[in-house]
């Protein structure tokens, strides 16, 4: 796809492809879809839609957990436009009319059933079909198709050996949970297992034909369609199982702790060797890149600042406290024994300290009343036995070497009610020493046990050194993000736009601003957080090399988050509109989604549910349940939205038709003088 001008200001909507309803789905929006939904926003006037990730994630709903880098999802293939569908018998059409019939009436899609429903009707039409199918894939069409997509050969060996371990992550098969590339071509080229293999190709080439044909069609009615290329890669995944000297997997990617999530984030997402990368000239990167352009004029990257550094916690951890920058210049032993830290003071500051009758305490508070201090004492030697180690003769315990993280000590075989007190002690150090004499402050060293014991002059001291720390390792990102981008940036046409939320180094937008990458402004979290009151950023200084949007696929919509979550008072102040009813309404949203149109910001993005709110039509009984995603919580409501109606349905509402085209003739707000 060409690459769109950045000097263009257009409004965009974002919309998951599984959210989209018509017809002629299967309970589920489907690639076909995405060419009358783009009619309707040609109609509102939008030039630009963004969609959600639509690789192949398996059974897992969130799109961020996918399979693969290149292979799409079955949950997004139309049944009916497959070649073979035209001679199928009466049996499967009749199972296609049922399962639309039982699916489309849910509110929200059932992910592990739509997709279950899906993959046993395709492979029943391929077992149908499949002397021809193979015969093309050794000599036909598909033959082509599977030259020109070598990644489909990694793919289908490891979907296939998923499958026969029962949906297990590859790390649990009893066989091939490591690979050499000659293991793989072994088994692709095996010929007992080659329909079960073609089953899995001829899926991901119809799926490309009717992706690619949809974004044609997108293209030809001159709207951008803007893909989402998370960063990081789910550890069960093809890419991983086959490639795992471009991962580092003893190390779990995640976000340092925040206001929203104290214990910070971990994902469970392996890092990248950035190193081993570089040596095949970032092939991977390149090949997906390559794959995604098929499709796309503009990619959102998701978590940029990954590129820069990453969070990476241990394997051996729940949370991600204990995490730290990669890369990141070290506090070394030489820089500790400068400052006059001796053996005894680093291993103070680095290993929790536990003292004897603290064990006992944590236990007492945890236990019902209606233990014994028998049986407290029990449990603490326990404690003291099977996680602890004596320091000498003193009231003062280490971790033994042997734990190396909370679910370490949780497989202990403790007692439950002492978990929640020993967790804590493990994240009560100054220091993490993540390698042999190399140190990063944690990222609540100041209310350690060790901090609060040094003298004023001694954090002092300390403070300088992590500052300086922090100054060098800023131009160690700064250097590694201009050059990864600067990949990313050479190896495509299509535009990058990048999400760049959470704690940002000042090195981060420099670097954005210099690639020409646009940068992600959330209009409720663009504020100034050091001022006082933490004052909105005014629209009229949004950068150009931005999109703007009120909400994003984590968050509340518009409309719950001025009804439960925004200082309504102060919001309306700073869009200098004192009289907005508590009660969200169209009124409402027409007023605080045009001041966002208004943003300086190349593209001014919003969500489908929030251009729904500029009608009555659309407003569900509890706003809660238009949310795309919840953070931090794992069920069947989580990326399983719907649109409330048929596309075609909504395409009728001349007053939503009407107040989405006003938005797009809003003129950028001037900057004050």
């Amino acid at each position: 796809m060409q690459k769109p001008a950045t000097d263009k200001r257009l409004i965009g909507v974002v919309i998951p492809v599984g959210a989209l309803r018509s017809s002629s789905g299967m309970g589920v929006g489907e690639f076909p879809d995405l060419v009358n939904f783009a009619q309707v926003c040609k109609k509102m006037k939008l030039g630009l839609i963004q969609i959600l990730p639509v690789n192949d994630t398996g059974s897992e709903s969130s799109p961020y957990f996918s399979l693969t880098a290149f292979g799409l999802h079955p949950l997004y293939l139309r049944i009916e436009d497959l070649d073979e569908f035209m001679t199928a018998d009466a049996s499967i059409k009749k199972r296609i009319k049922d399962a639309r019939e039982k699916f489309d009436k849910n509110v929200r899609f059932s992910h592990y059933l739509v997709l279950k429903e899906k993959l046993e009707i395709t492979q029943e039409i391929f077992n149908s079909h499949k002397t021809e199918i193979i015969k093309s894939a050794e000599s036909g069409k598909l033959s082509k198709w599977i030259k020109n997509n070598q990644w489909v050969r990694q793919y289908a060996v490891y979907r296939r050996l998923k499958e026969a371990n029962g949906g297990k992550s590859w790390k649990e098969w009893e066989a091939f949970n490591s690979v050499i590339a000659s293991d793989i071509d072994a088994l692709w080229n095996n010929k007992k297992l080659l329909d079960q293999h073609i089953f899995w190709v001829w899926l991901q080439e119809a799926l490309d034909a009717q992706f690619s044909k949809a974004a044609e069609e997108i293209a030809k009615a001159g709207i951008i369609l803007e893909g989402d290329l998370p960063i990081l890669m789910n550890d069960d995944s093809c890419d991983v199982w086959a490639n795992p000297d471009i991962f580092i997997q003893d190390l779990s990617a995640g976000a340092p702790p925040d206001m929203y999530s104290p214990d910070g984030q971990n994902w469970g997402f392996p890092i990248y060797n950035w190193e081993a990368q570089e040596k095949n000239n970032y092939l991977w990167w390149r090949e997906r890149l390559r794959t995604a352009e098929k499709y796309y004029s503009a990619y959102r990257i998701d978590h940029v600042l990954g590129f820069f550094r990453i969070w990476a916690s241990s394997r051996r951890d729940y949370s991600s406290t204990l995490g730290h920058f990669v890369p990141y210049t070290p506090v070394t032993l030489g820089d500790l024994k400068k400052l006059g830290f001796d053996k005894g003071k680093i291993r103070w500051s680095s290993r929790p300290h536990i003292p004897t009758g603290e064990v006992y305490d944590a236990l007492r508070s945890n236990w019902k009343s209606a233990f014994t201090e028998e049986e407290i004492s029990a449990a603490a030697e326990k404690i003291f036995s099977k996680i602890l180690v004596r320091i000498e003769n003193e009231e003062l315990w280490l971790f033994n070497r042997k734990i190396k993280g909370e679910k370490d000590i949780e497989k202990a075989g403790i007692h439950p009610a002492s978990l929640g007190y020993l967790y804590k002690k493990w994240k009560d150090r100054l220091f993490l020493e993540y390698e042999k004499g190399k140190f990063f402050p944690v990222w609540y060293y100041r209310d350690s046990w060790a901090y609060r014991t040094l003298s004023d002059g001694e954090k002092s001291s300390l403070e300088e050194l992590f500052a300086k720390r922090s100054k060098k390792s800023e131009k160690i990102w700064a250097q590694q993000g201009l050059k990864l981008l600067s990949v990313l940036a050479e190896s495509s046409d299509m535009l990058p736009c990048a999400e760049d939320l959470g704690a940002v180094p000042a090195c981060v937008p420099k670097v954005l601003s210099k690639l020409k990458i646009l940068g992600l402004r959330v209009i409720r979290w663009f504020r100034h957080w050091d001022r006082e009151g933490q004052p909105y950023i005014p629209f009229d200084e949004y950068p150009q090399l931005s999109v703007c949007t009120p909400a994003v696929h984590d968050s509340s919509t518009v409309r719950q988050w001025w009804e439960s979550e925004a200082d309504q008072r102060q919001f309306s102040g700073f869009i200098g509109v004192p009289s907005l009813p508590s009660k969200y309404n169209p009124g409402s949203a027409k007023i605080i989604l045009s001041k966002a149109a208004s943003a300086r910001s190349r593209f001014r993005v919003f969500q489908i549910q929030d251009l729904l709110h500029l009608s009555n039509k659309w407003y569900t009984k509890d706003p809660a349940q238009e949310r795309i995603n919840v953070p931090g919580s794992v069920n069947d409501f989580n990326w399983t939205y719907r649109l409330p109606a048929e596309i075609d349905e909504i395409a009728k509402d001349k007053d939503l038709i009407t107040a989405v085209r006003e938005l797009s003739r809003i003129s950028p707000v001037r900057k004050k003088r």
